[in-house]
């Protein structure tokens, strides 16, 4: 095997990844947004999620300046309950000194300290 046959080899590889960001480019550039920051988009904020069983959830969800509490499970999503204008500012339903990075939750399940 030659040089130039090693050559002709990697020359498909080069076009191949190329084209790929390229498409990639075009994508970023003008696809659709997987962010939802749309102009006239509804911004939509999970506040808190409990698990009552497994599979099952009710979560806080605020849309716009509403408060919805939701009944989730597999199949299904149910609104339970429609809050306008809460008495207290949603940042207060978060408890602020739950730990949420992945090691800890970990560790407080585990029993490690």
């Amino acid at each position: 095997m030659s040089f130039l046959d090693i050559i002709k080899a990697f020359i498909p590889l080069i076009v191949i990844v190329g084209l790929l960001y390229g498409v990639l480019v075009f994508i970023k550039k003008y696809g659709i947004s997987l962010k939802g920051n749309k102009p006239g988009s509804v911004p939509i904020n999970v506040i808190s999620s409990q698990m009552i069983m497994p599979k099952k959830f009710i979560s806080v969800v605020k849309v716009a300046d509403k408060l919805l509490i939701l009944g989730v499970s597999d199949g299904s999503i149910t609104l339970l309950k429609e809050l306008d204008q809460p008495d207290e500012p949603v940042d207060s339903f978060i408890p602020k000194n739950v730990k949420n990075n992945f090691v800890d939750l970990l560790k407080k399940n585990l029993g490690i300290r």
